[in-house]
């Protein structure tokens, strides 16, 4: 009975850190890391309630570039993905890139699986207004992968879908994690379920890995890959990390970009 009550009160305990464990979010400059943003638009989204996102826009010398909505991951906030993000740049596009609430310097609310797939909706209609009639990509790194998944499942109107180093969702990370003994399914409440939404995306997908991912399990984007119906392109970076996988897999990305996507 004792160790029952344990049980549950440590699950209960989880339960309310849902959100701050699986998002982990920071709203500083990340010390050490002081990026030259300089050329980046500073622009604000008012979401239903009044709270404000902030957004950086960083257009492509070419006025007629495709346009990508940049969904950074956990932990990183835009500061601290600045090289991701201009990644994108250099490969094309007009970037947009977006902190979901609790991160940087939007509104400082906790974040939560059902307020990351509105502050993604939130950017993605703003983003229609700073470029319009031009070609919308969707790319999201780790779980800003999952939250991207689910942008692209309301929009199939997009051009297309990058998913970077994502998971196929929090409880089969869980199940990878030391914790896979404990029960914690049972009381999850923020499943970000990447693999059953990506089945529903028809739009032209690519999935990026890296094979020394120490966070998300290699296999956890082919998986990805495999469960996408459409057009699809599988990057595959060797002696790739989670974090450095754009940058290590930049010619490969350049070539399924220019496949699938006709870029």
């Amino acid at each position: 009975m004792f160790l029952a009550a344990v049980a549950i009160g440590g699950c209960a305990y989880l339960s309310e850190k849902q959100g701050e464990l699986i998002f982990r979010p920071t709203r500083d400059l990340w010390r050490g890391y002081n990026p030259d943003t300089s050329s980046f638009q500073d622009h604000w989204i008012t979401i239903g309630d009044g709270q404000k996102l902030h957004a950086w826009w960083l257009p492509s010398s070419d006025v007629n570039a495709p346009t990508v909505l940049y969904l950074h991951g956990a932990r990183w906030n835009l500061s601290g993905s600045v090289t991701r993000i201009e990644r994108w740049r250099k490969l094309g596009f007009s970037v947009f890139a977006v902190d979901y609430r609790g991160f940087g310097r939007s509104a400082n609310v906790a974040p939560t699986e059902a307020y990351a797939y509105e502050d993604a909706q939130a950017a993605w209609d703003y983003l229609a207004k700073v470029a319009p009639g031009r070609p919308r990509y969707i790319v999201g790194h780790s779980l800003g992968g999952a939250i991207a998944a689910e942008l692209a499942r309301r929009h199939p109107e997009a051009s297309g879908l990058v998913l970077e180093a994502t998971f196929t969702s929090v409880r089969e990370m869980i199940d990878h994690s030391p914790w896979g003994f404990l029960p914690v399914g049972l009381i999850l409440t923020q499943e970000f379920d990447t693999l059953s939404k990506i089945a529903e995306v028809k739009m032209p997908v690519m999935v990026a890995h890296g094979t020394r991912d120490s966070i998300v399990p290699f296999e956890m984007g082919e998986r990805l890959y495999q469960a996408a119906p459409g057009p699809k392109r599988f990057v595959k970076v060797e002696g790739a990390g989670h974090h450095n996988l754009s940058g290590a897999g930049f010619d490969e990305y350049r070539a399924a970009i220019a496949e699938l996507f006709h870029r």
